[in-house]
């Protein structure tokens, strides 16, 4: 854990969404996904192809058939591009529930929360619907509405507005380090969350226990 902030007098906290409350995809959600993109004989390959485009496909320069497209290295058919979307967005949505009982708890304590993930349309859609984050979140933000990803200032910009507080007072929490210091160059106080939910609790429960 890296944290860079005493762990009271928040105003509120900005969170990322995969690798924090999202956990990462498992081994056979990867393969799954390649079966479908009809490439499951090299997976690694099949990955590198599937980040290249990613960031672009994110922050939303790109459709889902330009996305896709791109990974594949021709044009899916309607069938197949709506299994790759169902596959791809299905897989990025299951969560860590001991992080979300953190969250719920530092929620009933009054503290207000924005997300703030790097995601495509398709899946920043499916977040939405879930109880957490409208339970959760004052304000659900993701990269293919923004058309701007972490570690961009701008993206940060745009939470930090949404929290309506100063930034020395909010909390940003990412899984990447990279997107950490960035946030701390804006003046955010940061934590570079490393999937444990007992540095969440040290950091957002000051006092208990």
């Amino acid at each position: 854990m890296t944290l860079t902030t005493a762990t009271s007098d928040l105003d509120a906290v900005i969170l990322d969404y995969n690798g924090v409350i999202g956990r990462q995809p498992s081994t056979e959600q990867w393969r799954n996904l390649a079966r479908v993109a009809a490439c499951p004989d090299d997976i690694a390959s099949f990955q590198s192809a599937f980040w290249s485009a990613r960031e672009a496909y994110d922050a939303g320069q790109l459709s889902d058939l330009a996305y896709w497209a791109r990974v594949l290295g021709h044009h899916p058919g309607p069938p197949m591009l709506r299994e790759l979307r169902a596959a791809d967005t299905a897989m990025w949505t299951h969560t860590d529930e001991r992080v979300l009982s953190v969250l719920y708890s530092a929620h009933g304590r009054g503290l207000p929360m924005v997300l703030l993930s790097n995601a495509p349309a398709p899946l920043s859609d499916v977040l939405d619907t879930h109880d957490w984050c409208r339970q959760l979140m004052t304000r659900a933000l993701y990269s293919a509405r923004l058309e701007v990803c972490k570690p961009d200032p701008a993206a940060y910009r745009h939470a930090l507005d949404a929290t309506g507080a100063a930034a020395q007072r909010v909390l940003f929490i990412d899984d990447r380090a990279d997107n950490c210091r960035a946030a701390a160059r804006l003046g955010l106080r940061t934590l570079h969350y490393t999937g444990q939910p007992t540095d969440l609790e040290t950091a957002l429960l000051p006092n208990t226990g």
